[in-house]
């Protein structure tokens, strides 16, 4: 017998295999897109234009570096390790969230929702990280010594890895509790709950507002004014 609108909070061992049902239909409810199939049709046709043209254009700056010496220079470090985050994005991100948009609904289930948010966010993370350390290492070069410095590869080396570790520390939070990973938007892309209001998830979203958005366009804002 199936009985609707079953109550989870309510279950018990004499209706446990009732409630399972119940959060399966849940759960596969959240994960069902809320546009139109035109809608869809659309953003299936946005996606699939991002994707294709930043793979294939991230992966020529890759490829034109890997060729050509001439462009190794420590500022070109920077721009290749946010061309290779935003490449992943391409290859990771992107073909699930397009797949989802021409079915009408996430494909992949949870723990493919889980690393799809997860994944996303460290590398757009990346991408921003680094472009905040790129303007402040500008900046320190148009206010420092002209004379060209040995030191720069290993001073971007640590720009790099830091812009990875950072990334780290601010993404892998929602995979132990603080917050998580799911459903967003027309429920073809999966995030960081924004919508959840309970104290555990608005403490991380204000933290990773302030720490991840906030601070490093400051950082580049405040680099770009006085370089010029």
């Amino acid at each position: 017998m199936i009985v609707p609108n079953v109550s989870l909070s309510g279950c018990t061992r004499t209706n446990s295999a009732l409630c399972a049902v119940a959060g399966d239909r849940n759960l596969e409810a959240s994960y069902r897109t809320s546009l139109s199939p035109t809608g869809n049709l659309i953003v299936a046709v946005c996606l699939g234009f991002i994707g294709t043209f930043g793979f294939l254009n991230n992966l020529l700056v890759l490829v034109l570096f890997c060729r050509y010496k001439v462009l190794r220079s420590p500022i070109n470090l920077l721009l290749i390790n946010i061309s290779f985050s935003d490449l992943l994005v391409c290859v990771v991100g992107t073909p699930f969230s397009f797949a989802a948009s021409t079915q009408g609904r996430w494909l992949i289930g949870k723990s493919g929702c889980v690393w799809y948010g997860f994944a996303n966010s460290l590398f757009g993370i990346v991408s921003l990280i680094s472009l905040a350390v790129l303007s402040y290492e500008r900046y320190s070069t148009m206010m420092g010594p002209t004379k060209a410095d040995s030191t720069n590869y290993r001073k971007v080396a640590l720009g790099i890895t830091f812009s990875w570790f950072y990334s780290l520390m601010w993404t892998l939070p929602p995979l132990f509790g603080w917050s998580r990973y799911g459903p967003e938007g027309p429920g073809t892309t999966c995030s960081v709950d924004w919508k959840a209001k309970s104290a555990n998830n608005v403490s991380y979203i204000l933290c990773l507002f302030v720490f991840c958005l906030i601070i490093p366009f400051l950082v580049i804002v405040y680099s770009t004014l006085l370089w010029q």
